[in-house]
């Protein structure tokens, strides 16, 4: 499994033992939106869900805290997301995310290209009990390198997305709101025109009202070209 390290604004850290990680996905606000993405995504070949907001099983140690993204082609890419993390003594946490996902594998289902590759995590958190008053008010921005040019391809608040209050109950439901669970949000559009096949991700999470930014970047490496 994964062990994850968050700092907190105090300065305390939450050392998490992860033990399931789910990828919320059409986890937009607004379902008539969703719909229409739906079957855009169905004219490109990728298989629509059953319902929808969709929540996929991850691996646990698909959850890192890493700096690079080791590939196995040219057509995988990130989404800037928000993490909710809930700490061993069941304290609930907000951090940046990256789900970084396989495209072309996306096409055969999307459950599959979730766990083609990690969940990037940022080392810093929030109290989820801190910001949750202005939570609509939060920022999403995400940028994409290309040969050290960097150029932003989301922008958003995350008053686009299912809030992470949706998913709380959600997940005490089905009685998995349990210490080490990961719940990644959902993404916000990318721009039109903007090449999300790159060679790092950049992710930034802000608030605001205190101007604090929680942040995570990453390199994107291929691997060696298989032998046999």
């Amino acid at each position: 499994m994964a062990v994850l390290t968050f700092e907190l604004p105090d300065g305390s850290t939450r050392e998490v033992d992860v033990v399931q990680v789910l990828n919320a996905g059409y986890a937009g606000r607004s379902q008539e939106d969703v719909a229409a993405h739906v079957a855009e995504l169905a004219e490109l070949g990728v298989p629509g869900p059953s319902v929808t907001p969709a929540l996929y099983p991850v691996s646990p140690y698909l959850a890192q805290q890493t700096d690079r993204v080791q590939v196995q082609h040219g057509h995988t890419s990130g989404e800037a997301e928000w993490a909710l993390v809930v700490a061993d003594d069941g304290e609930l946490l907000l951090t940046a995310a990256c789900d970084h996902t396989d495209r072309d594998l996306e096409v055969h289902g999307v459950a599959w290209s979730k766990n083609a590759g990690p969940d990037v995590l940022a080392r810093r958190a929030w109290r989820l009990a801190d910001v949750e008053s202005r939570i609509d008010e939060l920022t999403l921005h995400a940028w994409v390198t290309h040969g050290g040019t960097r150029t932003q391809i989301q922008c958003g608040t995350l008053a686009e997305l299912l809030t992470p209050a949706y998913w709380v109950d959600t997940l005490r439901s089905r009685k998995a709101l349990t210490p080490g669970t990961v719940l990644i949000s959902g993404t916000i559009p990318m721009t039109p025109g903007v090449d999300q096949f790159a060679d790092g991700w950049s992710v930034e999470l802000g608030d605001p009202a205190t101007g604090d930014i929680i942040r995570l970047d990453y390199d994107v490496q291929p691997m060696p070209a298989p032998i046999g």
